[in-house]
This record gives C-alpha cells, structure tokens and sequence, in this order.
C-alpha cells in the first residue's frame, strides 16, 4: 500500500471522514456567540511619547451594563503602539471600581486600522465614530471579589464606539462563549 493509502485507511478504520483526492473547502468546526457585557468608556488626556510607545492616561470613565456598574479609577493608561499608516497595537490595563466598592482589573491588547484620511481627523481632534474604522478589543478581567469572580472566567471583545483623541474612548464589550 502507498504511503497516501495509509494516511486514509487510519482515519476511515476509525469511522473519520476523509476526503479524497484533492484539497476540499475550508470550514469552521465550531461558532462564536457574544452577550453583552458592558459600555466602557474610558477619560484620556493627550499620549506622551516614551521610546517607541505613545503613553495616555485615562484617569477617569464608566463601565455600565445589565451586571455590572463602574468608575475607572487611576491606575489606568494605554501603552500604545503607533506602527504608522493609521495602525496601531492597544496595550491598556485599568482599574473598575464597582458601584459596590469592588475593585476590577481590566488589560486588553487590540488594534487599531484607520484610513489615512480618518487618522489625519482624529489627529485633528475629531470625533471618529466606530463605523469609520476597524478598533478592536480583546479585555481579560481579574478580581478578588467573590460577586464578580465570573468575569475571570470569560473572555471578552471589544468593538469601539467612538473615540476623540485625547478626550474620550468609548466601546461597547461582548462575553464570547
């Protein structure tokens, strides 16, 4: 038997479906689902350059949705990273604050992918609405709170609202199962 035959015979002895001949069409084996979680938004002053990073502080903002209800309290800042052209990397880790006195960590990476003409807006001071580009989140959370201890059992996605740079950013966050 030649060598193809025996890379099929294995899985067919083992009830697996095999295609023969060529390639087949790539499909998923499984789905996302998203609930929402929560609006986030985030108070930023103006980004300093330090090396390769553009440092924003956001000493201030809300987290408000069906279980959850926050203030961002300080420490909290975006350690983000131009790559030119309107992209960007997010590096972000923040403080929640709950209505109830819990305290939330929050760290997310992302990207951001602008047109040159959206960027050269928001370097303008404009607000840039979510439909005018591609921001993407993807928040992790950790507390010690027995109340929320589900948030560190999820994974999140974030899909930016709106943003003004220097001023504000504003997401709407999803639970992925």
């Amino acid at each position: 038997m030649g060598s193809i035959g025996r890379y099929v015979l294995v899985p067919m002895l083992l009830g697996l479906a095999v295609p023969l001949g060529g390639a087949s069409a790539q499909t998923a084996t499984t789905s996302l689902e998203t609930e929402y979680l929560m609006t986030l938004e985030g108070l930023c002053e103006p980004g300093q350059p330090m090396g390769q990073r553009l440092v924003v502080n956001c000493p201030g903002g809300s987290a408000h949705g069906p279980k959850i209800n926050a203030t961002v309290v300080s420490p909290t800042g975006d350690w983000l990273i131009p790559m030119g052209e309107g992209l960007a990397r997010l590096d972000v880790r923040g403080t929640l604050k709950t209505d109830d006195g819990e305290f939330i960590f929050v760290e997310y990476g992302g990207i951001i992918s602008f047109s040159k003409e959206t960027f050269d807006r928001l370097l303008k001071g404009e607000v840039i609405a979510g439909k005018e580009g591609y921001f993407m989140t993807a928040p992790k959370f950790n507390t010690s709170s027995k109340k929320y201890e589900w948030l560190n059992h999820i994974q999140a996605v974030g899909k930016m609202i709106s943003v003004q740079a220097g001023k504000y950013v504003k997401y709407d966050v999803f639970t992925v199962r």
